[in-house]
C-alpha cells in the first residue's frame, strides 16, 4: 500500500506534467480533465490526479465542478482584467518593499534573468521564456522580505502567464518590449528608487493587461483526447 509521502511525489509529478501541458498548450480552454483517463495516460493512481488538480484550481488554472470534473480554465475578459488588477497592487507593493532591502546577489539574478530572457526569447521557447519571466518577478517578490505577500504573487503570477499562454502571441514580434521593461526596472532597484521601480512595474503590468485584453477571448470547449 503506498504511504502519504508516495502520493505527495506522484502528486508534484502530475501537477508538473499538466502545468507543462497547460503551459505547451497541448491543453486548451475549457478542456476537460477526466481524473480516471489521466491517471491511465499518466501511469498513477487517481488520487495524485486528484491532489494535482486541486492544486492547479486553487491557482486558478483549472475549475473543478461538482458532477461535472474539472476543466482548464476559459477566464473572461473581466476575470482577466480582476486578476491583473490584483496583481498589480501586489508587485507594486512587493518592488517598493524590495527598492530598500535588495540584495546585491539578488540584483544579480535579476541581471542573469534578464539576460536569459533575451537568449530564450531568439530561440523562441514560450515554456522557458514564460519560467524566466516569472523567476524574474518572483525574485522581486521575495526581494520584498514578505514571504506571504511574495506566495502570493506566485499564484497570481501562474494565473496572468496561462491567460497569457492561452492568448497571447509572444513570438509574434521582432523584439521583445518587455525585455527592456524589466531592464529599467532592475535600474530602478540598483539606485534604490522606490517610486520609480513602482511606476515602472505599473507601466509594466498595465502594459502587458492592455495588450492581452485587446486580443479575441472565444475558446472553444474541448474534451482531453
Amino acid at each position: 500500500m503506498k504511504g502519504p509521502e508516495i502520493y505527495s511525489t506522484s502528486a508534484e509529478a502530475v501537477y508538473r506534467q499538466l502545468l507543462h501541458l497547460i503551459f505547451s498548450k497541448q491543453l486548451k480552454p475549457g478542456q476537460r480533465l477526466p481524473e480516471v483517463l489521466l491517471a491511465e495516460q499518466l501511469n498513477v493512481s487517481r488520487t495524485p490526479v486528484r491532489e494535482a488538480l486541486r492544486r492547479l484550481a486553487n491557482e486558478g488554472l483549472v475549475t473543478l465542478m461538482p458532477n461535472v470534473g474539472a476543466r482548464v480554465v476559459t477566464p473572461t475578459r473581466q476575470e482577466m482584467l480582476d486578476t491583473y488588477e490584483v496583481r498589480n497592487v501586489l508587485e507594486c507593493l512587493a518592488v517598493r518593499r524590495a527598492a530598500g532591502r535588495i540584495t546585491a546577489v539578488q540584483l544579480a539574478r535579476l541581471e542573469e534573468k534578464i539576460e536569459e530572457e533575451a537568449a530564450v526569447f531568439a530561440e523562441r521557447d514560450l515554456e522557458a521564456y514564460i519560467e524566466i519571466n516569472n523567476a524574474f518577478h518572483r525574485i522581486i517578490a521575495e526581494a520584498s522580505g514578505n514571504l506571504p505577500l511574495a506566495d502570493t504573487i506566485e499564484n497570481y503570477l501562474a494565473r496572468t502567464f496561462v491567460y497569457m499562454v492561452f492568448f497571447e502571441s509572444y513570438f509574434d514580434f521582432d523584439t521583445n518590449p518587455s525585455l527592456e521593461e524589466h531592464r529599467a526596472i532592475l535600474k530602478a532597484l540598483r539606485a534604490r528608487d522606490a517610486d520609480q521601480a513602482v511606476l515602472l512595474m505599473d507601466r509594466h503590468i498595465l502594459q502587458a493587461t492592455e495588450d492581452l485584453c485587446r486580443k479575441d477571448l472565444e475558446a472553444p470547449e474541448t474534451d482531453i483526447p
